[in-house]
């Protein structure tokens, strides 16, 4: 019931916010606009609170006995051209896994030639793990039919018998220590069953892709920070299955990833939230920040429109799914808190999509005055942004040590641009989503990879 209430109270919120532009004057009007700007002000004020206190720290030592055991899987469908140097990155590691399996989801393209010319991997039988590769015993390969990545990672995880098991994209590489890191955080907290690596978004050299990856740069820090933060109250929600640890038990109680779902690894850690609730287990999910990896993301303007679609209409998706979560103390600060929260950012693309409406139509019609009060907003909302910005990418860079990409002069400059184009480009995205999840029309697609060749050495 309180999901739906909440839901309901943002909806006539909404409406009665958006006709005061038809009834009232001045920036009264603008009311949708408004409480937009304090909904996401209120957002960074708690981040901001909560992460005011992260500091850069060596990795913690493995433990003085045997380190838990680590097994990678790669779920793989039609990625011939990026494998080699996925799993050359993953084999270059101070730390190496035990295991890492090639979960191959019904490639159709040179995978098996790739794998037998550089790894001297004969095709084993669907369904059947091969043996290990003449040149790297570590790797191994699982041919299967193609079903999706879920099932090709539910198929994988039985094959290994590694404590950990770490899902990797095709199109990522893991930097060095970064699973040290992982079975350090791991093995220095029991509770601890699932983690999310912290990524970077690559787009590739052209100029479209430098201005996708610029504004991602950004966005990733912004959000990788926020996820702390809800993790600083165990109700961290999101792991990426670019780059996701779990305890293999943990994952097997409660039934491994759905292939129903749009979004598999951010449907799998609600699952994780609610069995660890219903039983008092104590689970834990945190963001470990010196894990880090590079990921392929969009360098196009429909690329990344795909890819917002898929991620909010699966995120809608599994809202919905857990509805009883919502505002449900049964599940501590996740049910009190963050699950309304989501509640709500579920509008927020709406919002802001019409306040930006309401705006363009105030110079249209020549009620510049208004325009200016309601610009004068929006840039005191710029200069509450790039300060904490600023200040963030500070704390990032001292928790991760990473500062490639995020100079100060071109972050004042994406703070500047960002709310009238990169932010407007999102909220399509996510309008795209909901499309998707009211309609059904929506299936996990193929991404062009645009970086990933490339970016050796960078």
């Amino acid at each position: 019931m309180s999901a739906y209430l909440i839901a309901l109270a943002g909806a006539l919120l909404f409406l009665l916010l958006t006709a005061q532009a038809f009834v009232r004057v001045g920036l009264a009007g603008w009311s949708v606009g408004v409480a937009y700007i304090l909904y996401d002000s209120a957002l960074l004020a708690f981040t901001g609170r909560k992460i005011g206190t992260i500091a850069r720290a060596a990795p913690a030592p493995l433990p003085a006995g045997p380190a838990p055991s680590l097994g990678v899987i790669i779920a793989a469908h039609n990625e011939a051209g990026v494998l080699k140097v996925t799993i050359d990155h993953l084999l270059a590691e101070p730390h190496p896994p035990e295991l890492i399996l090639i979960a191959d989801d019904g490639s159709t393209d040179d995978t098996p030639a790739v794998l037998k010319a550089l790894y001297g991997l004969a095709p084993p039988p669907l369904g059947v793990m091969s043996g290990p590769a003449p040149a790297e015993p570590r790797l191994r390969w699982l041919r299967l039919p193609h079903g999706g990545k879920a099932r090709a990672l539910n198929q994988a995880i039985p094959w290994l018998d590694t404590e950990l098991v770490v899902t990797i994209d095709a199109d990522t590489l893991v930097d060095p220590g970064a699973l040290g890191a992982m079975r350090s955080a791991f093995a220095a907290e029991p509770a601890l069953v699932a983690a999310t690596g912290v990524l970077t978004p690559i787009c590739g050299p052209s100029l479209k892709g430098r201005f996708f990856e610029w504004f991602q740069r950004y966005e990733y820090v912004r959000n990788f920070l926020s996820r702390y933060a809800w993790g600083r109250v165990n109700s961290l929600l999101l792991v990426s299955g670019a780059f996701g640890a779990y305890r293999r038990q943990a994952l097997l109680q409660v039934g491994g990833f759905d292939p129903a779902c749009l979004v598999e690894d951010y449907e799998l850690i609600h699952r994780l939230h609610r069995h660890s609730s219903e039983r008092a287990l104590g689970w834990e999910v945190a963001v470990i920040g010196q894990a880090t990896a590079r990921t392929d993301a969009p360098a196009s303007f429909l690329g990344f429109l795909k890819q917002r679609r898929r991620w909010f209409g699966g995120y809608l998706q599994t809202q919905y799914w857990n509805r009883d979560m919502i505002g449900n103390p049964r599940f501590g600060a996740l049910g009190r808190a963050h699950m309304p929260v989501k509640t709500l950012d579920t509008l927020q693309p709406i919002y802001g999509i019409t306040a930006f409406g309401v705006l363009v139509s105030l110079l249209v019609t020549g009620r510049l005055f208004v325009a200016s009060a309601v610009l004068g907003v929006m840039l005191a909302k710029v200069a509450l942004d790039l300060s904490y910005h600023l200040w963030s990418i500070r704390l990032y860079t001292r928790w991760t040590g990473k500062s490639e990409g995020l100079g100060l002069g071109m972050a004042v400059l994406a703070s500047l641009l960002e709310p009238f184009t990169f932010q407007l480009l999102r909220h399509l995205g996510a309008l795209w989503g909901w499309h998707a999840f009211l309609t059904g029309r929506e299936t996990w697609g193929w991404q062009q990879r645009t970086a990933i060749g490339a970016s050796v050495g960078r």
